[in-house]
């Protein structure tokens, strides 16, 4: 029996600010020179104790070390294909990637999200995909300008209130 996947429909857009790329590539040093040697390093410990089939220490290091390897195998895979977008656009009164934006929605409710790369995003911090429907729907869009955009939950329109660039 195989392993084969067929490929995920949509590729990731691999656009990412410096700073998104510099948490990534300190996940990936912090996973490889420091987490993982302590993960096997624990695993043999509990290795050597004997029976492995009722040694619980043995088997949730096993799973720890598989989730740390299969993190690191991504970053591995992700970090080289990025490309940092530092520079702010030749027109920074248009929405591009990297953008801050305000938004009022039809209750006149204003959020603040900027557009970063699928490996950054963080609905919390206001920090969504470009890949996502708003952001889609915001691109080379200027203040003043209403979106209407379709999300998950129906339709919705925003206005654009500021458009910023910068950290």
């Amino acid at each position: 029996m195989s392993r084969w996947r067929p490929p995920s429909g949509e590729r990731k857009t691999p656009y990412i600010t410096a700073q998104g790329y510099a948490r990534l590539k300190a996940e990936y040093d912090q996973l490889w020179r420091g987490r993982r040697p302590e993960v096997v390093r624990a695993l043999a410990a509990a290795a050597a104790e004997g029976d492995r089939s009722e040694n619980a220490e043995y088997h949730y290091r096993k799973k720890e070390l598989r989730e740390i390897d299969r993190r690191v195998h991504y970053l591995q895979q992700r970090l080289p294909i990025l490309k940092v977008a530092e520079a702010i656009p030749g027109d920074p009164q248009c929405i591009f990637f990297g953008a801050c934006v305000e938004l009022a929605d039809e209750e006149g409710v204003t959020r603040r999200y900027r557009i970063v790369g699928p490996d950054e995003t963080d609905a919390a911090q206001g920090r969504i995909s470009i890949d996502s429907p708003l952001a889609r729907a915001l691109l080379k869009r200027r203040v003043g300008e209403i979106v209407t955009v379709a999300l998950p939950a129906g339709e919705a329109e925003f206005e654009i209130l500021t458009i910023s660039y910068g950290p």
